[in-house]
């Protein structure tokens, strides 16, 4: 994808809220008529019938005929694929589900580029998109529209942003042919650090933002809801979150490509973040243990952007990225081999217990990670070796 930022005009503005408004209005309307289905009943209507209820509908509400047909079907259309993407075993995904107001803004335009819809650049800073109902609607030439374009997307974020994003598969990074193999340890404190000693933090909001994002906060709590008062606070908080989330992306993106351009294998851990990340609430029955420390950490995890950067590693580095189990990489010694909780003294100092070897904890991690040691459960398979214990080192006497 290539995001580019939208200038629209107030009328266009009002345009774009529509076309939002009404892409969302239909796919909520599918997920309904979905809903209701159940094993031996009919089967929910298809793209095409859909379709066809969508002209009946057009012409019995006319606020729904002012707007575009083109944005309306494509709604339906995106449905359809959300549903067979649902259905299909071999790359399973959610079943789609309601699009809410504020969270969920955007539309998309698919076409022949010239007869549907067409883009023109300007000067050397802008150019110009063509929208249904809203004619040229200017954005922001950061750098040349890529060939091939077939449909692009219209989005605005929680900052009250609008960004259009021309759909096309940017060509992956070259491998710089060296030979050399990276391994990376994700964490918190330090959001990678590689096995060449670097130590990589995702930048955040600065202690003054963090503040004013508290106080926000607050004053959020204390107001009324449906009120004017609310709704400015909520886009305030909303401008802070985008902004956090602008500096993680641009840290993601500038850190993946520099490190598929240095290395030809990429080696992380196998992590699942959704379960590391999951609330331990518990239930009424079975509350959980230290909420609030687990809520900090996940927020902590999440804020690092330990899934972004591997995901976009991959789509840079396809066939480049290995994942390697993460079981004791952070206490086994990238010397030596010995595997000893004792040896990590703290979150930043590995000193080994058996050769005595000093050095940064994440980078040990990442070192056994590019190195591909990875131990199992307790140090065994369960074939070759015991499971029963961690593999130790033999003392000078036997």
């Amino acid at each position: 994808m290539s995001r580019y930022r939208l200038i629209p005009t107030p009328a266009q503005e009002a345009v774009l809220r529509d076309h939002c408004g009404h892409a969302r209005y239909v796919w909520n309307l599918a997920v309904e008529q979905h809903s209701h289905w159940h094993p031996g009943r009919k089967s929910a209507p298809g793209y095409l019938e859909q379709c066809r209820q969508l002209t009946q509908a057009r012409a019995g509400y006319p606020w729904l005929a002012a707007g575009s047909q083109t944005v309306q079907q494509q709604a339906l259309r995106d449905f359809t694929r959300a549903m067979k993407a649902f259905f299909d075993p071999e790359n399973p995904a959610g079943r789609p589900s309601w699009r809410k107001a504020g969270r969920d803004e955007g539309f998309r335009i698919v076409g022949q580029r010239g007869r549907q819809w067409d883009v023109r650049r300007l000067s050397r800073k802008t150019g110009q998109v063509w929208m249904p109902k809203a004619g040229w609607v200017r954005f922001r030439w950061s750098r040349a529209v890529p060939p091939g374009v077939k449909s692009y997307r219209v989005t605005r974020d929680r900052a009250g942003r609008w960004h259009v994003a021309f759909a096309v598969i940017p060509a992956p990074v070259p491998a710089p042919g060296n030979g050399q193999v990276v391994g990376i340890d994700r964490g918190v404190a330090v959001a990678a650090a590689l096995s060449t000693g670097h130590l990589l933090h995702c930048p955040a909001l600065t202690a003054p933002e963090r503040a004013r994002l508290r106080r926000l906060q607050r004053k959020l709590a204390r107001a009324k809801r449906g009120s004017n008062r609310r709704g400015r606070v909520k886009h305030a908080i909303g401008r802070l979150r985008a902004r956090e989330a602008d500096r993680r992306k641009d840290w993601a993106e500038k850190t993946s490509t520099g490190i598929a351009r240095r290395f030809d294998v990429i080696r992380v851990e196998d992590l699942k973040i959704t379960n590391m990340t999951r609330s331990a609430k518990g239930t009424r029955e079975n509350p959980g243990k230290n909420v609030r420390q687990k809520a900090g950490l996940n927020r902590g995890i999440l804020r690092s952007g330990w899934g972004l950067l591997v995901r976009r590693l991959e789509d840079k580095a396809p066939g480049r990225v290995e994942k390697i189990k993460p079981a004791l990489t952070s206490q086994r010694c990238s010397a030596c081999g010995q595997v000893d909780r004792a040896s990590r003294e703290s979150q930043a100092v590995f000193r080994c217990t058996a050769c005595g070897v000093v050095c940064n904890a994440d980078v040990n991690a990442a070192r056994n990670i590019a190195a591909g040691h990875a131990v199992t459960a307790r140090g065994g398979d369960g074939v070759a070796r015991p499971v029963n214990r961690e593999p130790h080192l033999l003392l000078p006497s036997a």
